[in-house]
């Protein structure tokens, strides 16, 4: 199968869909795997090691499209890639789709068959391709919260452990999840006051287990949010539910109410966001301020740290992207229900509930679009 393996082209997004160990497996498994050149440059990832991998390096980005029957990439293709997708490709992504009618109007178009990353699952109810970039978005959320509750990004001027004499900051977790626990130790670690609120109360016993009296946690309630949110000096939106759009927990008239100068980390905003002031940034332009609130909302928050993320990333994507070209991927989708789970589109149907719903469109069973 040919493999194609295009440079990011999204604002500050330095991560890449295969590593050379990668690409060598693949090629290893007779498999032609064209390399965008440049691709993994910003981390130290050459055209060089690529080749040396057995890759084929291609100039353009045009050319990885017209050759390849597999795009292997990180984040959702964005309008110029669209425009190059071809019937019958398949995409393997982070799409993201829920809150992106546009993407996926194009998606259905073009014919091709798209699986998002975010919605594979695995024997256990997890989802193992998206935990990788959860907890590398849950650690740096903390990291990126603490800089900008600094005077000098528009914060309150408060240091999240505090000193011997001046009480720790509040930060508040909403969602108990992988990106959300690592957002509680992160804190954790930095000696604040942290509380987490889920729905899922076996999830809290096991986060009261984990960090003990560091950590207080809550039923996810109306009230409980409202109470919790109003001293939080960072809050982070941690929530998901997989495929559809995150449900919206803080309104625009408790954000108003939230102290001048506390901090609002969105992690969700990949889905839509779980704060109703909140839309998508980047990197270039990380955060803004509304209702005297600085509001991080970056929708690739790993391509900061790119290196560690692309490892990550690739070591748990590696084995789907070989099961996809070793048997092609319908039938790889219909001997594994959980790649299945991860068809988004397939020849102009949506086959994840959560996305049709959240879009308002006609579902259609993923093994019902496959002949499975």
């Amino acid at each position: 199968m040919q493999i194609g393996v295009p440079k990011e082209i999204k604002i500050h997004e330095y991560r890449v869909g295969m590593t050379p160990a990668g690409v060598r497996e693949a090629v290893a498994g007779s498999h032609r795997v064209l390399v965008q050149s440049g691709a993994g440059d910003a981390q130290g990832l050459t055209d060089e090691a690529y080749q040396k991998a057995g890759a084929t390096i291609a100039q353009t980005a045009d050319e990885v499209f017209a050759a390849a029957d597999l795009i292997v990439k990180v984040k959702e293709p964005q309008p110029a890639e669209l425009g190059m997708l071809r019937e019958g490709q398949t995409i393997f992504a982070y799409l993201h789709l829920a809150p992106d009618h546009q993407q996926t109007r194009a998606l259905m178009e073009k014919g091709v068959t798209a699986i998002a990353y975010e919605t594979v699952s695995d024997p256990r109810g997890k989802l193992p391709l998206l935990s990788p970039m959860s907890e590398v978005a849950g650690r740096m959320a903390v990291q990126v919260g603490a800089h900008c509750l600094e005077m000098s990004a528009g914060g309150r001027g408060v240091l999240l452990g505090g000193t011997a004499s001046v009480a720790p900051a509040k930060v508040v977790v909403l969602g108990g999840g992988t990106a959300g626990s690592n957002a509680v130790r992160m804190a954790i670690g930095a000696e604040a006051q942290v509380t987490c609120l889920d729905v899922d109360l076996d999830r809290l016993s096991q986060l009261d287990q984990s960090f003990g009296p560091a950590l207080t946690t809550l039923l996810s309630t109306r009230q409980a949010i409202e109470d919790r949110v109003l001293e939080a000096d960072l809050l982070i939106g941690a929530v998901l539910v997989p495929g559809a759009a995150t449900p919206r927990l803080v309104g625009r008239d408790l954000v108003k109410s939230m102290k001048r100068g506390s901090v609002i980390v969105d992690i969700s905003i990949d889905q839509g966001g779980s704060i109703e002031t909140s839309h998508p940034t980047s990197h270039a332009a990380p955060t803004y301020i509304e209702s005297g609130v600085v509001h991080y909302c970056v929708t690739n928050m790993p391509g900061a740290v790119a290196r560690t993320s692309t490892m990550a990333l690739s070591n748990a994507t590696l084995p789907f992207v070989l099961a996809l070209a070793n048997k092609g991927p319908v039938p790889a989708m219909r001997e594994d229900p959980h790649l299945r789970n991860g068809l988004n589109v397939c020849h102009g149907k949506i086959t994840h509930p959560g996305v049709a719903a959240a879009l308002g469109l006609s579902f259609t069973p993923p093994a019902e679009a496959i002949g499975a």
